[in-house]
């Protein structure tokens, strides 16, 4: 549970960098700037879908057996 939790608060902390750099994006004016800020976005989003993954993996298969019927 505690492993979970742990990756939960890291996606959450990367969703909130994101939003950050999302919001200076919208007022970048100039090329290394935007590469800077969407290269940063990058980063984030596939750290994000490797924590999902993850989670993923973690789940209970007897849960998945339910889901499922």
């Amino acid at each position: 549970m505690k492993d979970r939790r742990n990756t939960l608060l890291w996606m959450k902390d990367l969703i909130e960098h994101m939003n950050q750099c999302h919001e200076q994006l919208l007022w970048a004016a100039d090329g290394p700037s935007e590469s800077f800020l969407t290269e940063s976005m990058m980063v984030d989003l596939v750290e994000c879908k490797r924590l999902c993954e993850e989670l993923r993996g973690k789940r209970d298969p007897a849960r998945l057996l339910a889901v499922s019927v």
